[in-house]
């Protein structure tokens, strides 16, 4: 492998691809509200998803580079490789790396101000502030024990209602709907991978809400989280915000049940393999929403 290629090979470690179906789930299921709806535009649903690639990338090399300064990441951290904590990358090379796709976002983000106007600005200032927040700054409050809020609102709430909004111009009670599930099964995620790090977290002061909640606490969350999603499609039937079809994400239980046994009986590393499990989990039950509100809207 030359230079370039192992290079190249340390930046696609810190971009984390694994993290981006957490990001491109609330696009797809935004999308595809927005095509049950006959509101479908294609430029502006490539926009957001490449938005939101971008966004994930981003806070993904925050967390690399402020976990590291602030002791997060030591040398027994159970997750994956983190390039600023191998030593892989400095400091102010991840920093900058962060900065650079944070504006490449940004200058993709003009062209969705240009679609949707000022409500556009708002979200993508707040999405980026966020992203730098939850582990940097002067109040991160991804140790705090907001992390949680923070994803069901940003990775659920945000991403599909902004998704179908570029889209549509205004965001519909179906997107709503379609949104919670998201943001449950994407904080579910985080769940896992706080559940992992407890006693790394505790050892730095990172008061996550695994950390305050305890194992056993952190794992009814995540059944809580889990299944809430699950129960939401039931919800938006009888409410008559769609038809039957959504009914099909019960589906994705077989996606999820060996993850959901694997988060309540294991604890260390086995739980990368509940983290990949949970966003396989996201992704299926993102599919099938969407074709399912798509047949809701066309059968």
């Amino acid at each position: 492998m030359g230079e370039v290629e192992r290079a190249l090979a340390v930046w696609v470690l810190a971009a984390r691809p694994k993290t981006l179906p957490a990001a491109a789930a609330p696009v797809v299921v935004g999308t595809a509200v927005a095509v049950a709806e006959d509101v479908f535009r294609p430029g502006p649903a490539l926009a957001a998803l490449a938005c939101a690639l971008l966004l994930q990338i981003g806070t993904n090399l925050a967390n690399d580079v402020f976990d590291f300064q602030r002791g997060a990441d030591a040398g027994d951290r159970l997750g994956p490789l983190r390039v600023t904590q191998a030593g892989l990358r400095s400091p102010a090379q991840v920093k900058v790396a962060m900065a650079l796709v944070f504006g490449l976002a940004a200058l993709i983000g003009l062209y969705l101000v240009w679609v949707g106007g000022w409500p556009i600005v708002i979200v993508g200032l707040l999405s980026i502030l966020a992203a730098v927040a939850y582990t940097g700054g002067p109040f991160p409050f991804g140790y705090r024990g907001l992390g949680d809020l923070f994803v069901f609102v940003f990775f659920g709430l945000v991403a599909v209602c902004g998704t179908y909004y570029v889209q549509a111009g205004r965001v519909s009670a179906l997107a709503w709907w379609s949104a919670v599930p998201i943001g449950l099964l994407a904080t579910a995620i985080l769940v896992v991978n706080n559940l992992r790090d407890i006693e790394s977290d505790r050892a730095a002061g990172k008061r996550t809400l695994a950390v305050r909640l305890g194992r056993r606490g952190a794992r009814t969350e995540y059944l809580i989280l889990v299944w809430t999603a699950f129960l939401v499609p039931i919800l938006m039937w009888v409410a008559g915000a769609t038809d039957p079809w959504v009914l099909l994400t019960w589906l994705a239980y077989f996606v999820g049940r060996r993850t959901v046994h694997l988060v309540m009986t294991s604890e260390g590393r086995v739980l990368n393999q509940a983290l990949a499990g949970t966003a396989r989990l996201e992704l299926a039950y993102a599919a099938l929403l969407s074709v399912g509100v798509i047949l809701s809207r066309w059968f």
